[in-house]
């Protein structure tokens, strides 16, 4: 690019900044140097290719959606929590709000993970061991006692039950007296990365798809700053993908529930914006920047050239990251608060929109109220003490940086042809058409060829990590330590038992007629085509179970088994 554009670029970008809403803060140095907003090349340069890094707040959004950065407004502290029961889990998240958090996102426990009640057989054992129980919308009213929906963001870790689950939400939300058109907040939804990652699925792909459609239709004519899907790659990561694979998967998705939206004659420019996205902060500084950088500008071009996006919010790329679980070590879990406050650092660099920094002691257990005070105290340094909110994008122009960012995009290309290709030779099924990157996931999903990339890298990672070519101070280097046991947090076999009494007690006051009435027009609304979500909402009112909604879903459209890949 030569340098009249480029002057002609950071004159639009000061035109934008000039007008936007700043925050009242010192943007200095510790040593009381005051600094410029955003930094770029200087008066003259020609710089080659600069238009894919450009300014913030411009097409393709490289270094950021907004022209102010973190100036206008910084990222939301979302502290991710749940255990034991609701009442339980209320305490918890008053006291982050207490302390400063911005907004909650939900922890569920396996049984609501998987459309079980507590009383299931299947749940024996797991009731509110890695989240909390919610059963019905009783429990969510408990949930968020005392805490106004509708003055607070939420954000909710479920895919495969998410619809009824968020029915409920909207149900707790009336009965607090808050019009459920003001809620703001962000359920997860993603059902693609089950099958490719997390395995918490309860139907075949295409039923999913239908209430995913249905709950889109929803929120964008009655919700609209509820973000109705957070496309996850977290938990792709998680399950040993690189960070290409990671990027690319999740970004392949969100373009899946693009066609989605599309397919139901929505408008990309109204319902785009409703989606957002969750990433895996991991350890590796400078890539994980460059992934998020990356994302960004792939994003931004497909929704453009690809899916006809015309607004700058249809193309945007938001996102919320969660430091990385898998980093977590086991062995001198101390070690954990550096590599959790070196993610985060990387999340900030990279421009998250939201941020929830892991505990020590998570490897081990759900986070004691100690493990989780210092994670949120570790985004709170960064936030008023490290300067790196006071710039935006302040590695924007780096070559090292830039030279990874290009590296991801092009490795995420690749992965888009080649998903692009299991599409053409894949027949499309259900009742909706597909678009090709949508067909290409499905087919991939069948044929094990994300599973299996997955499985690849993660054998590739460990292989490295016993021979030591990767070293993890603690585990196969530095070993020595004077670190004793930590005292972790332990949930009582007591909660299992109560909230088994107390889902009885609920059930045994209900009304019986009324429940069976609603569930079977439930069940007629699934076997046409029309919109479930208003009668799955009068099964909630009804005070209808998470089980029972979902176990007569599975009774219309059955169970899925993952085919095996040898």
């Amino acid at each position: 690019m030569d340098a009249e554009a480029i002057a002609e670029g950071r004159r639009r970008w000061q035109a934008r900044y000039d007008q936007a809403k700043k925050r009242e803060a010192d943007f200095s140095t510790l040593s009381g140097d005051q600094v410029d907003p955003v930094y770029g090349p200087p008066p003259g340069a020609v710089v080659p290719g600069f238009e894919r890094i450009g300014w913030p707040g411009e097409y393709p959004f490289t270094r950021g959606l907004h022209p102010t950065g973190y100036r206008g407004r910084t990222w939301t502290i979302r502290q991710f929590a749940g255990f034991g029961n609701a009442e339980q889990t209320n305490e918890r998240y008053k006291m982050i709000l207490a302390a400063g958090g911005g907004g909650l996102s939900v922890a569920f426990d396996m049984p609501t993970l998987m459309g079980r009640d507590s009383d299931d057989p299947r749940s024996l054992g797991e009731v509110g061991h890695c989240g909390v129980a919610i059963d019905s919308a009783a429990d969510m009213e408990v949930l968020f006692r005392d805490i106004p929906l509708g003055d607070v963001t939420t954000s909710m870790t479920i895919s495969g039950p998410a619809v009824p689950v968020f029915c409920m939400y909207l149900v707790a939300a009336e009965r607090q007296g808050v019009d459920p058109a003001t809620l703001n907040g962000t359920l997860q939804t993603d059902i693609f990365k089950e099958y490719i990652a997390q395995k918490e699925w309860l139907f075949a792909p295409e039923p999913h798809l239908r209430l995913i459609g249905d709950l889109m239709e929803h929120c964008a004519a009655g919700i609209p700053a509820y973000k109705p899907l957070s496309v996850s790659g977290y938990h792709i990561r998680e399950a040993g993908a690189t960070a290409a694979q990671e990027l690319a998967y999740t970004l392949a998705d969100g373009f899946g529930y693009v066609e989605l939206g599309l397919s139901r004659g929505l408008d990309v420019n109204t319902f785009a914006p409703g989606l957002s996205f969750f990433f895996d902060a991991h350890v590796d500084f400078f890539e994980e920047i460059a992934k998020f950088r990356a994302a960004r500008r792939i994003w931004a071009r497909w929704m453009r050239e690809v899916y006809g996006a015309t607004s700058d919010k249809a193309q945007w790329l938001r996102f919320h990251t969660q430091t990385a679980g898998v980093s977590l070590t086991a062995q001198q879990p101390y070690n954990n608060v550096v590599r959790t406050a070196v993610e985060a650092l990387a999340a900030v660099l990279g421009g998250t929109n939201s941020l929830h920094t892991n505990a020590l002691d998570e490897t081990l257990a759900l986070p004691s109220e100690q493990a989780a005070e210092i994670a949120l105290r570790t985004q709170q340094v960064l936030m008023e003490e490290t300067g790196v909110a006071n710039v935006a994008d302040p590695l924007g122009g780096s070559w090292y940086v830039e030279a990874l960012t290009d590296r991801i995009e092009a490795d995420a290309e690749r992965i888009f042809d080649k998903i692009r290709e299991l599409g053409a030779r894949a027949v499309p099924t259900g009742e909706h058409p597909v678009g090709p990157i949508t067909s290409g996931i499905l087919r991939g999903i069948e044929d094990g060829y994300f599973t299996g990339e997955i499985a690849d890298s993660a054998f590739q990672y460990q292989q490295a990590l016993e021979k030591g070519d990767k070293r993890v101070v603690g585990v196969n280097c530095h070993t020595g330590s004077v670190t004793g046991d930590l005292e972790i947090l332990r949930v009582s076999h007591e909660v299992e038992r109560e909230q088994v009494r107390v889902l009885a007690a609920r059930k045994a006051e209900r009304d019986e007629t009324a429940v069976r009435s609603a569930l079977a027009a439930m069940v007629d609304a699934a076997r046409g085509d029309g919109n479930m979500i208003a009668p799955m909402l009068d099964a909630v009112r009804a005070e209808a179970t998470l089980g029972e909604i979902c176990g007569a879903l599975r009774d219309l459209w059955g169970n899925y088994t993952e085919p095996a890949r040898f």
